[in-house]
């Protein structure tokens, strides 16, 4: 399994249209192989700062995503208007207990 934060910080004046691009993908990617969680959430003390918190079954199936049309169009729709993006691949710690 595989986690994925990602981090898209949208420029200050395109705020509300990111918003709704962003909004656009969490459907289409719900419905993709692999997709076991895909929440999108906003920062309560930056608006221009949004987040995804994403669970795959494998690394492979991520990638499928990132290559997926949705992503292409979300990229498409909101070049100039996003100043960063990261993301991060992470994987669970087990705990001792």
């Amino acid at each position: 399994m595989l986690t994925i934060i990602a981090h898209i910080h949208a420029n200050t004046d395109a705020v509300d249209q990111v918003k709704s691009e962003l909004q656009k993908m969490v459907a289409p990617t719900l419905a993709e192989k692999g997709c076991i969680a895909y929440d999108l959430h906003q920062n309560n003390d930056d608006p221009a700062h949004f987040f995804f918190y994403e669970t795959w079954e494998t690394r492979d199936l991520w990638q499928d995503h990132m290559n997926s049309a949705h992503i292409a169009a979300f990229k498409e729709a909101t070049e100039g208007l996003v100043r960063e993006v990261s993301v991060f691949e992470l994987s669970k710690v087990p705990h001792n207990g």
